[in-house]
């Protein structure tokens, strides 16, 4: 069985491999809970390229901001400590300079229901948060904002995060999510799309509640 850290980093290899992080850019954190040490998390290292990293590399980091381990912590940490503090149900927050979430955040605007997985992010659209300094406190309660019953929101001029149960669960939405904003740029440059009524994702969102839950008795 993989320990933590090495989930940490196959994740992150993932996110390289599929090219929703590239170089140095993005950052990964998974929380931790053991008897053995305090409440905190696990974060990727600051500056360094995917692979080059080892599961030795990444950074153990409590909700005080401590820091213990051989490297700095990302320089986006505070981004994840709130988000874990602040969301409990998440176990992962997985923060991309994906290509096509990274275009349309520099507009500055949500991204509204064209498409019925726009639900998947735990809504009726994906929101994007107000511009701020990246590894700044202003930066982390815009995204703290933005996430509100939310699974997902870009990053005005920057990126985007995704939040999960689990770290598979968080690529998903995190992969999921840069697939619907490439469909909604494409869509863009023919017209405006058609947005889906209220009511409509409503139903989609109940729909949602057994989503996946055959195959997983299966």
């Amino acid at each position: 069985m993989q320990t933590q850290r090495e989930q940490l980093l196959h994740i992150s290899q993932q996110l390289a491999s599929l090219g929703l992080n590239r170089g140095t850019s993005g950052n990964v954190s998974v929380r931790v809970e053991n008897s053995l040490q305090p409440p905190g998390f696990l974060i990727t290292p600051s500056g360094m390229v995917v692979d080059k990293m080892t599961p030795t590399d990444m950074v153990w980091m409590d909700f005080s901001g401590n820091a213990t381990g051989s490297r700095q912590p990302s320089s986006e940490w505070r981004l994840h400590l709130d988000i874990l503090k602040n969301k409990p149900e998440a176990n992962t927050v997985i923060h991309t300079h994906s290509m096509f979430a990274s275009t349309l955040s520099t507009f500055r605007h949500d991204i509204p229901a064209f498409h019925y997985m726009i639900a998947l992010a735990g809504g009726d659209s994906i929101r994007c948060a107000p511009y701020a300094l990246f590894g700044s406190q202003l930066l982390s309660d815009f995204a703290i904002e933005a996430l509100e019953e939310r699974k997902a929101c870009l990053l005005a001029n920057h990126g985007m995060i995704a939040v999960g149960e689990t770290l598979e669960k968080g690529l998903n939405i995190t992969v999921e999510v840069e697939t619907l904003c490439e469909q909604y740029l494409r869509a863009l440059q023919v017209g405006e799309p058609y947005i889906l009524s209220k009511e409509e994702m409503l139903d989609v969102k109940e729909k949602f509640k057994t989503y996946g839950a055959w195959a997983s008795k299966t």
